[in-house]
């Protein structure tokens, strides 16, 4: 599996450039194959690249700027999913690839994984990303429960006998007054 990032080679945007240097970057220090597709320069793969980004992923004016990841024919996503996908150590989920041994991601990719040579596709990436949110939501009530149990245990309430004793010193007080 080959993956494809379409750049433009000749854009006057520097954020552009600076976008697919990151990327580009990125998957050349990690050794990750892929391909540069340059759209300034070609216009089948402007084409390709803007019939196969799909419609939720489009930007309004329905363009869709450069970089924009495939993995063959399969859409990974624009600059902002590629980053968000690394910032959270599932960029070879995010690409459709198996990361390679000694990586956090690959526990996470045997667990969930039914595609050959552990890839995950990008609806069990989505799966596994709200697994994970799920697993720390529920640690962190737990802990919340544990607080509120610690708090509520260290709190001497009153007994019984306290209660009635101090209403009766109340209702005295006010008979009193």
């Amino acid at each position: 599996m080959v993956i494809k990032v379409f750049v433009a080679t000749s854009s006057g945007s520097t954020a552009i450039k600076k976008k697919q240097q990151e990327v580009v970057g990125f998957l050349e220090a990690n050794k990750i194959d892929f391909k540069q597709m340059d759209i300034a320069g070609d216009e089948d793969n402007r084409k390709w690249m803007r019939e196969n980004v799909p419609g939720e992923k489009k930007p309004q004016n329905g363009i869709p700027l450069p970089p924009q990841i495939f993995n063959e024919e399969q859409y990974c996503g624009d600059f902002e999913s590629f980053f968000s996908a690394k910032e959270e150590n599932i960029i070879y989920s995010f690409l459709g690839l198996a990361p390679p041994p000694g990586t956090k991601e690959v526990k996470t990719a045997e667990e969930t994984s039914n595609l050959p040579n552990g890839e995950v596709s990008g609806e069990e990436h989505k799966v596994v990303e709200e697994t994970e949110k799920s697993e720390v939501t529920e640690e962190n009530e737990a802990h919340t429960e544990d607080n509120v149990d610690a708090v509520a245990n260290s709190i001497e309430l009153p007994s019984e006998e306290q209660q009635e004793e101090e209403e009766e010193e109340e209702q005295e007080e006010e008979k009193e007054s």
